[in-house]
């Protein structure tokens, strides 16, 4: 995978706006037309609940249920798209369909409505698969979704609040993780920073890895010589030539020789 196959685009944004879009539409006519349609909510284990499969997400009980899941739907279905460009349409449609399923199967006999099982969907589906593909960018993502939404963990089993549906939220989370599995994603590898890590890389004709032996044992390349022990040899081994200049007369009075020189050979 290349750094640059997680790119922005509209469809970023446009998707949660979307999803959002839609379930303010269907809780405003609720509202203005003074009309109930928690009917089309999940009733467990009967033919006609099953319709709440697909409507159930859509459906909020009052103003403080739609607020409380808006903001995690916004934030996570725009991480799907961004991060699984390739593989949100699916998660999505699988995840609304299996968790509504497994709600139906597990359910209290009550109607279950609400975005929450879907919001614990994501929020499995990208911590397990981030951890699964040891990339750091979704690994870093499965932490920031830890830090984020770890607390949520105790909504998946039975609590004081009985409007709260556990169940819905427990069938999300399984749902998630089976989806890190099952939606096949592309091979994430690091950026290639050193030569060792290019796949054509041949140990033997590197200079470093010349220096182990066959049983891996490191071999120091021999030590150089001084290069002042040098210098004083080859100093001290040079021949030395003397000239002696001929004696000059000044005056008429001879004088010593003007200088020695000494030179190299």
């Amino acid at each position: 995978m290349k750094e640059t196959d997680f790119k922005f685009s509209t469809s970023v944004i446009v998707w949660p706006l979307l999803f959002l879009l839609a379930i303010w539409v269907v809780f405003w006519f609720e509202i203005r037309f003074k009309m109930s349609l928690y009917d089309f909510g999940i009733y467990p284990r009967t033919l006609s609940g099953m319709k709440g499969i697909v409507f159930s997400p859509f459906l909020h009980g009052d103003l403080q249920h739609i607020y409380n899941n808006s903001i995690p739907i916004f934030l996570l279905v725009m991480a799907l798209r961004y991060f699984y460009h390739e593989q949100s349409l699916q998660v999505l449609v699988l995840g609304i369909l299996m968790s509504g399923f497994g709600t139906w199967l597990i359910g209290r006999e009550s109607m279950h409505i609400g975005a929450s099982g879907l919001i614990y969907v994501l929020v499995s589906f990208m911590f397990f698969k981030g951890m699964q593909s040891g990339y750091y960018r979704l690994v870093a993502l499965s932490l920031t979704i830890v830090v984020l939404y770890g607390g949520t963990v105790w909504y998946l089993f039975p609590g004081p609040e009985v409007n709260v549906s556990w169940e819905g939220h427990l069938a999300g989370f399984i749902t998630g993780f089976l989806l890190s599995y099952f939606v096949k994603t592309q091979d994430y590898q690091k950026p290639i920073k050193y030569e060792w890590e290019q796949p054509d890389f041949d140990p033997s004709q590197d200079p470093f890895m010349k220096h182990f032996d066959d049983n891996g044992n490191f071999v120091p390349a021999p030590k150089p010589e001084p290069i002042a022990e040098q210098f004083s040899y080859f100093i001290s081994n040079l021949p030395v030539v003397y000239f002696i200049t001929e004696s000059k007369e000044e005056n008429g009075t001879p004088t010593s020789p003007d200088r020695t020189e000494s030179s190299e050979t």
